[in-house]
């Protein structure tokens, strides 16, 4: 959990915009980084982890309160608080997976071969024994996981162990913004249950080739499964178009 947190948490470029951090901490809270019912550090501590004034994070937290993702308690046990429910609501994903196109999607899942392929093989190289433990035991949550939110986080929380274990913040911070930005979606009412055992599969072969520290094959299983992502989010873009009506 530090090493993931980390990939968020962490200071900003120039920009130090609350709009980004109003984003990461929300990446954060969606992906279960940040649990329910969890108190962020005092502001100024929380500040300075970004690197930015408190009047820049107060903006974000203000934005995040709007939002009911955070709620701000007064007294002597106040603070700011998560709240963030443990199954998520699908309708945002569902509309957000119809308003992308075909082409959109494709974009998205060629960064995202890029980035989970090199991970997967660099995890093969890199892994600590604690590492392969923990992305062994990721795979086998998804494949025991038996709701959507479960779902959501198991798929999400296993692809940035994996890119956690190859020791690169820019390669985590990257994998943790791409799960954010997909992983809703492809958890939804359009995916068939034999799709979800064939997704634990592909999750425990990764892992497998990772703790084998076969980093050619870990490379091209997690590249294949991206691959397999796409056919599914597109399957779930038509099949939401026919519903609805959305463009393509």
């Amino acid at each position: 959990m530090d090493g993931e947190r980390t990939a968020l948490i962490a200071p900003l470029g120039s920009a130090g915009r609350a709009d980004e951090i109003a984003i990461r901490i929300t990446e954060a809270i969606q992906l279960g980084l940040l649990r329910d019912g969890e108190r962020l550090p005092p502001e100024s501590e929380f500040a300075a982890q970004f690197g930015v004034s408190p009047v820049t994070l107060r903006e974000a937290i203000a934005e995040l309160r709007d939002r009911g993702l955070v709620e701000t308690r007064r007294g002597r046990w106040g603070g700011t608080f998560v709240k963030r429910s443990l199954e998520p609501d699908e309708g945002p994903d569902m509309a957000r997976l119809a308003a992308l196109t075909s082409a959109e999607l494709r974009d998205i899942a060629d960064e995202q071969t890029a980035i989970a392929g090199l991970a997967a093989r660099l995890a093969a190289e890199r892994s600590s024994p604690s590492n392969v433990e923990r992305i062994l035991s990721l795979a086998d949550q998804l494949a025991a996981a038996e709701t959507r939110g479960a779902r959501i986080k198991a798929d999400s929380r296993f692809h940035i162990e994996i890119a956690i274990a190859t020791r690169s913040e820019r390669l985590t911070r990257r994998e943790v913004a791409l799960q954010a930005e997909t992983v809703g979606m492809l958890w939804g009412f359009h995916l068939p249950g034999s799709e979800l055992k064939k997704i634990a599969i592909e999750h425990r072969d990764i892992a497998a080739a990772i703790s084998a520290e076969d980093g050619v094959q870990a490379g091209s299983l997690a590249e294949q499964h991206v691959r397999n992502n796409l056919r599914r989010l597109t399957s779930g873009h038509f099949a939401l178009v026919d519903a609805i009506g959305s463009p393509q």
